[in-house]
């Protein structure tokens, strides 16, 4: 219940509202004003400044692997070295790129198709005591040799994925935990809960403790539900799918800054300052931890939950009953909620998978130096500056063109490009120059994010009585995403390229199912829809109702509506379509294909 008293003038507003005090408009610089005057753009920039922060602390540890590995002392050249064990396959097949020189100087010797050891020195070809005398050549080696199939880098990937399998878990108890305590206290729980174990990753120092932090800092990925809930409880159905989107797209943002900040910005800058690369990086974590913080304390002290009141009350969304398990089992009943926890899977998944790998695929594959690499990494996370929205944007275009098929077919040609250019990368060796690889990732990034936002044109009129429950289940389904990309592609497969070969086709799989989407009322990618019974009309809810529900049910659990998916039902309604209701109209619509 609400534990302060609550504003009811909206002429104090700085934004324009409604009814509800809810904002009509999203005026990205106008952040002055008190608390009382601009709850709204301080509930956004603070939902979304501190998604942005918990992207940055969520993945710090990923651009600073191969530092911490050689802090843990689990180095391939650490655990085995070179000197008493020489024949290791990681260093029989290492090629130092900047020199062009091999380990096996004069070639490696397979038995069934597997390295086993380096030629032997032609007898006549050198003289003795010559650099050309050796047989290794272990000075080739770089300082931590983690390559696929090595110790070191099962190490690293199994921490990656526990950093994103826990924010399933939180993300499924954040609903309840909202309703209780609202979006201000939860987010800054989160922020200070993950300010603890980012700050604990500085005392990192075996492969158990290292996998077990990474799990615990995952939690705060679960923010991108607060982010969602808050911002649909300040703006009203017309800006919401804008407020939403550009929400989630900056927050996600972070992923791409912390690959460049933690290693341009906090560590090398330490080195160069005299501290040794051991204690550079525990350093450069407590950067995050007191950021989190010190979120956490501006949340509680600058902003509200509603528009009007301090603390959040359920009422304020209509909810009468809370989801029970057999909503759940009835919603997984359907063949088609599943294909899009998968499709969802297989885009938000692999930015989540991307995150964790590409610093060190850079790294150890192309051999660059820390600082290139992160930049590289970090430029696929940059494309959320806009590329999420525009996947909501086109998702909202195809509609206004085509009906509901529009937003099925950018979804399906989303998810097909994005294979594609997966594919493509995973074919890009380190012959080719960096340039090359930066070029095809960017577009790979593109339809990425493209198709996390058609993703959410779809999710909200799936199944409308279940709105909650399919935007819980699908939202999940990002972080099994990455799951299933750690375990089933870039663990087991000792491979640099191929896993992301692997990976496109997973994402391809799921992208033609997109076939099987079909509803009566709706229609399908080759099907038009089928006119409702007069007898229906009368019972399907008006458009207000419709977009009251998509703005704040589908949002609760981390629906990120695209733009304009809401307003295109609600301002576009005539007032007999209203009383017909918004559905009935897009059905109608879609008709006239």
């Amino acid at each position: 219940m609400n534990s302060a008293p609550c504003e009811t003038k909206a002429s104090k507003f700085k934004c324009r509202v409604d009814s509800k005090g809810k904002a009509t408009e999203l005026p990205l610089l106008r952040v002055g004003g008190s608390v009382h005057e601009n709850p709204h753009m301080r509930a956004f920039w603070g939902s979304t400044i501190s998604f942005f922060l918990a992207f940055l602390g969520w993945f710090a540890l990923s651009p600073l692997s191969l530092e911490v590995a050689t802090s843990m002392g689990v180095c391939e050249n650490q655990v085995y070295p070179p000197a008493s064990v020489p024949t290791r396959v990681a260093y029989l097949t290492y090629k130092n790129l900047q020199t062009n020189l091999h380990y096996c100087q004069y070639g490696v010797q397979e038995v069934d198709g597997t390295p086993a050891d380096c030629h032997e020195v032609p007898a006549d070809a050198v003289a003795v005591g010559s650099p050309e005398a050796q047989k290794y050549r272990p000075e080739v080696l770089s300082s931590c040799v983690c390559t696929p199939g090595t110790h070191c880098q099962r190490v690293i990937a199994n921490a990656g994925v526990a950093a994103v399998s826990s924010t399933i878990f939180v993300r499924a108890a954040l609903g309840t935990l909202l309703e209780r305590y609202g979006p201000v206290q939860v987010q800054a729980g989160l922020l200070s809960f993950g300010a603890v174990w980012v700050a604990m990753a500085g005392a990192i120092t075996a492969p158990w403790n290292y996998t077990l932090i990474r799990f615990f800092i995952g939690c705060v990925g679960a923010t991108f539900v607060t982010n969602q809930f808050w911002c649909s409880l300040m703006f009203a159905p017309n800006v919401v799918g804008t407020a939403n989107a550009t929400a989630a797209g900056w927050g996600n943002l972070g992923g791409g800054v912390t690959q460049i900040f933690m290693m341009s910005v906090l560590f090398t800058p330490m080195v160069n300052a005299g501290l040794d690369h051991n204690t550079a990086w525990r350093v450069a974590m407590l950067v995050p931890a007191v950021v989190f913080l010190l979120c956490a304390l501006a949340l509680k002290l600058c902003c509200w939950d509603t528009p009007t009141c301090r603390r959040f009350d359920v009422t304020v969304i209509g909810k009468t009953k809370k989801p029970s398990l057999r909503d759940y089992v009835e919603v997984l009943k359907d063949v088609r909620v599943v294909i899009m926890i998968f499709q969802y899977s297989a885009c938000f998944g692999a930015e989540l998978a991307m995150n964790n790998q590409l610093a060190t695929h850079f790294r150890t594959y192309f051999q660059l130096g820390a600082g290139d690499a992160t930049l590289l990494a970090g430029c696929f996370g940059l494309m959320n500056l806009f590329a999420r929205s525009l996947g909501g944007a086109s998702s909202d275009l195809c509609f206004h063109h085509f009906g509901f098929r529009g937003r099925i077919w950018v979804q399906f040609l989303a998810l097909v490009f994005e294979a594609i250019f997966l594919f493509a990368f995973g074919r890009v060796d380190h012959s080719q120059p960096w340039y090359v690889a930066l070029g095809v990732l960017v577009c790979f990034s593109l339809f990425v994010q493209m198709a996390e936002g058609t993703s959410y044109g779809i999710v909200p009129f799936m199944k409308p009585d279940q709105l909650a429950v399919v935007s819980a289940v699908v939202g999940a389904g990002g972080n099994l995403g990455a799951v299933i990309a750690g375990v089933g592609f870039y663990q087991p497969i000792h491979d640099a390229l191929l896993p992301f070969q692997v990976h496109a086709g997973y994402v391809l799989f799921w992208a033609l199912l997109s076939p099987l989407y079909y509803w009566p009322d709706k229609g399908g990618m080759f099907q038009a829809p089928k006119a409702l019974p007069a007898a229906s009309k009368s019972s399907i809810p008006s458009s207000e109702e419709t977009a009251s529900t998509v703005a704040t049910c589908a949002d609760v659990i981390g629906a990120v509506v695209p733009v304009g998916a809401v307003e295109s039902q609600s301002s576009k309604s005539t007032p007999r379509a209203a009383e017909r209701g918004g559905l009935c109209m897009c059905a109608k619509s879609l008709c006239r294909l």
